[in-house]
């Protein structure tokens, strides 16, 4: 009778005792990981963008998230306006590639879309009809896209999550969906043991707005032109309770690079641009978080800000430190300084 040598897959497993392969093991990950959870592309890097290049830079592990693809942003190319979503409905898409852009820009390598590109869709402005659509990320399960953040904050492990503040800064239904989304998977993380240590969510110190609205007051681009007074704004946080101030100035240009690679939302025009080539770095490259979860760390200045999101948490022996220049000192001073005279 003939030997027939058994099937590879019946074989059993073969004798590695001799190998000398080494073994495999899990990805190091950095001493310091940020997750940051934003709406729509862009909003990373007009709300985040000299934080996470900051932290970049240093060496840090920063992971960013967007909800959704930006479908029915509004279209400031006109040659592309065929992509809106009143007509090809393609923006999205083409956001997609914007968007890598502007990590590239930031130094910022590891981004995902909530759930994968396309599985949640941009509501639009509250109240529009858009906000029905059955895709839409305002109606999205709670605990279904908190478990697409969980999976993601299972494999990076992050001691710090950024977000919106409830009312989304500015009241728009996909970043205040990002909000719930975001602290509810921290808590189903917690859960699990491996929940952020610190939130913070983004700010902007009314100190700071009073400022802009007095250096932008005899300009023909003034974003704040309808506005007489700070409180009439959507946003604006009082001075004692922001918890951070991330001195970016270094990294303004990179922030600018990456608004830019958003072509399709923010014009060449916009006053965004013109904050930086006004008014420099100082403006353009300070961000502002308060804490909504976790215990501050050393700060400095009237307030005690911190110039760092992971000030007082234990980190492995032998981190390199990162702290910015920051004296945490006047904030309408430090963070925009004489802008009015500036220009």
């Amino acid at each position: 009778m003939t030997n027939l040598a058994a099937p590879a897959d019946l074989a059993g497993p073969p004798d590695l005792s001799d190998s000398t392969e080494p073994a495999r093991t899990a990805p190091e990950l950095p001493a310091r990981r940020l997750l940051l959870v934003h709406a729509h592309p862009d909003d990373e890097a007009i709300g985040t963008g000299a934080t996470m290049a900051y932290y970049a830079a240093a060496g840090g592990g920063v992971t960013l998230v967007t909800c959704t693809l930006g479908e029915e942003g509004e279209i400031h190319v006109p040659a592309l306006a065929g992509l809106a979503a009143a007509e090809g409905d393609q923006l999205g898409g083409y956001r997609i590639a914007e968007l890598a852009g502007a990590c590239a820009a930031l130094g910022v390598r590891d981004h995902r879309f909530l759930g994968g590109a396309g599985r949640y869709r941009d509501s639009g402005m509250m109240g529009l009809a858009t906000n029905d659509h059955p895709r839409a990320f305002w109606q999205a399960d709670l605990d279904e896209a908190a478990g697409h953040l969980v999976e993601i904050m299972r494999e990076v492990r992050p001691q710090v999550l950024v977000t919106y503040d409830p009312n989304g800064f500015y009241g728009h239904p996909d970043h205040i969906q990002a909000h719930r989304v975001a602290m509810r998977a921290a808590e189903l993380a917690a859960a699990e043991g491996f929940g952020p240590a610190k939130i913070y969510w983004t700010a902007m110190p009314k100190s700071v707005l009073e400022a802009g609205m007095l250096a932008f007051a005899d300009s023909s681009d003034n974003p704040f032109a309808d506005t007489d007074q700070v409180d009439e704004l959507p946003f604006g946080t009082p001075d004692e309770q922001i918890a951070a101030r991330i001195d970016g100035t270094d990294q303004h240009t990179a922030k600018e690079a990456a608004m830019r690679a958003h072509a399709t939302q923010i014009p060449d025009t916009s006053w965004l641009y013109s904050i930086a080539s006004n008014f420099g770095g100082e403006f353009m490259g300070v961000e502002y978080y308060t804490l909504a979860a976790g215990t501050k760390g050393p700060g400095s200045g009237p307030y005690g800000w911190e110039d760092d999101l992971f000030a007082g948490l234990p980190l492995p022996a032998g981190s390199p430190a990162v702290s910015s220049a920051s004296s945490g000192g006047d904030p309408a001073e430090d963070s925009v300084g004489d802008l009015a005279g500036a220009r």
